[in-house]
C-alpha cells in the first residue's frame, strides 16, 4: 500500500510567497518569478518533492485506473439503483397489463383514456 507523506504543509503559508509585481515593470517581474510564487526554502523543496512523487505515482498507476474506479459502495448503490428500476419497470409492466384488461371490461375506455370525446 502507498501512503503519501504528510510533507506539503507550511507554516505561516501566506508569509512565504513572493509579492505580486505588475507585468508592465518587466524586470520586478522577472525577479519576482512572475510573483506570487513560493519563495526558496525547505518547504518548497519538500512541496516540489512532493508534487513529483504525485506525478510519478500517476504515471505508474494510470494503467490501473479501473482498479481505483470501482469501490464497494458504489457497486453496492449500483445494484440498489437497478433493482429500484426493475421494480419500477415491473411495476409498470403489471400496471399496463391492469389497464389492458380494463379497458376490456369496460366499453369506451381503452388502456386507461375515454374515447368516447374522440
Amino acid at each position: 500500500m502507498f501512503t503519501i507523506p504528510n510533507q506539503s504543509s507550511i507554516p505561516k503559508a501566506y508569509t512565504q510567497f513572493t509579492d505580486a509585481k505588475d507585468p508592465v515593470d518587466n524586470e520586478a517581474y522577472l525577479t519576482a518569478q512572475g510573483g506570487s510564487r513560493l519563495m526558496p526554502s525547505g518547504n518548497r523543496e519538500r512541496l516540489v518533492d512532493c508534487m513529483e512523487e504525485f506525478v510519478k505515482y500517476t504515471i505508474i498507476m494510470r494503467q490501473h485506473f479501473d482498479l481505483f474506479n470501482d469501490r464497494y459502495s458504489e457497486r453496492k448503490e449500483r445494484g440498489e439503483k437497478r433493482l429500484k428500476e426493475a421494480n419500477t419497470m415491473e411495476q409498470a409492466e403489471k400496471a399496463g397489463q391492469e389497464g389492458n384488461a380494463k379497458s376490456i371490461a369496460t366499453p369506451g375506455i381503452v388502456n386507461g383514456i375515454d374515447t368516447a370525446g374522440i
